[in-house]
């Protein structure tokens, strides 16, 4: 009777320790320890971070930081983290979590488009991917990566296609960059390096025309008929007189893109610059901003016409009147000139 006592208390014993395991498994473990009311949290982790850093972006999401703490170590999750962009669940255990932060890097969609500069370019994709901007344009200005290329700092801008992308948000700057390159070739199919060509007209240089027809007008409808102007004005070997590039000439200059004109005078058509196609014939030596890809095919498939002049039509705000001789063209650009003096507008 006694030996069965003993029995009996070692089984009651090994029944509560079990149960206290598994107490200990499932609140360590197991239990739910979100502390966010929204359904999901985005997390991210920084290349070489630390756990400690790692727990200071948890922090706030987690309900109990020590249990989280313990699972970690046990899964070995403190000596091997990995960054990356992370989607958190509301009612996730330590296990889910750790295991979601290990392995579970979620894509990001980087966006971009008409961006004036390169530094303009870095800081609004540093604002989307880890890489910050100095590293960002560094890459992109790299002197390695620009003589392996056809690129230079004058057109490297060129070759950022704006459009939406899927990036891990832990993509470094090179990374980057050397992607782009990648969808750039991908852009450029056979179809269109074909019409780039008929227009005597590397691929670059329609981007660089496609960056003043893009800066001339909004209306994606109207850039085939702008288009048409200046592959005109180049058959006929005319200066293209774009006053976008006038205003890129005299920032560039200056050193200050921040500076807003709204009018070209006529002293800066003499500005002694490659930009300025009012002194220079032909396309400027690279793009004066990022065109959009409904630019770049309105110059490949340009509208064929007879007009070599065109102004903003004061009548239909957003669109222009177009000219066939400079005559009429005059009379155009007299009513516009009368426009902006009597809304005081002088720069």
């Amino acid at each position: 009777m006694y030996l069965k006592k003993i029995l009996v208390a070692v089984a009651l014993l090994g029944l509560i320790g079990m149960a206290g395991f598994a107490y200990y498994v499932y609140h360590n473990i197991f239990a739910p320890n979100t502390a966010f009311n929204n359904d999901e949290a985005h997390v991210y982790i920084p290349t070489n971070a630390s756990f400690a850093e790692v727990m200071e972006e948890l922090s706030p999401l987690l309900q109990n930081e020590a249990t989280f703490e313990r699972t970690a170590e046990r899964k070995g999750y403190v000596s091997n983290i990995k960054a990356g962009h992370y989607v958190l669940r509301k009612g996730m255990n330590n296990n889910d979590i750790i295991n979601t932060i290990r392995s579970k890097n979620i894509p990001i969609q980087v966006k971009f488009n008409n961006q004036e500069r390169l530094e303009d370019l870095a800081g609004h994709v540093a604002q989307q991917i880890e890489a910050d901007s100095l590293s960002l344009l560094q890459g992109f200005r790299a002197a390695e990566f620009l003589e392996n290329t056809e690129y230079s700092e004058d057109t490297a801008l060129g070759m950022y296609v704006p459009n939406t992308y899927e990036f891990y948000w832990n993509t470094s700057a090179e990374a980057f960059r050397d992607r782009m390159r990648e969808e750039y070739q991908r852009f450029w199919t056979n179809s269109r390096k074909q019409k780039a060509a008929d227009l005597d007209m590397t691929p670059m240089q329609v981007i660089s025309l496609a960056a003043i027809v893009q800066k001339e007008t909004a209306k994606t409808d109207e850039r085939p008929r702008v288009a048409g102007v200046y592959i005109n004005r180049l058959r006929l070997g005319m200066p293209l007189q774009a006053d976008p590039t006038v205003i890129y000439a005299k920032k560039r200059m200056d050193g200050d893109f921040d500076q807003v004109i709204k009018r070209v005078l006529y002293k800066d058509l003499t500005l002694d610059s490659p930009y300025n196609t009012y002194k220079y014939r032909g396309v400027p030596p690279g793009p004066i901003a990022m065109p959009d890809i409904s630019s770049i095919d309105a110059v490949l498939n340009y509208e064929q016409h007879d007009y070599l002049y065109f102004v903003a039509d004061v009548t239909n705000f957003g669109y222009h009147k177009f000219a066939k001789t400079l005559a009429q063209h005059n009379q155009n650009k007299a009513a516009y000139v009368r426009w902006l003096s009597q809304q005081g507008v002088n720069r």
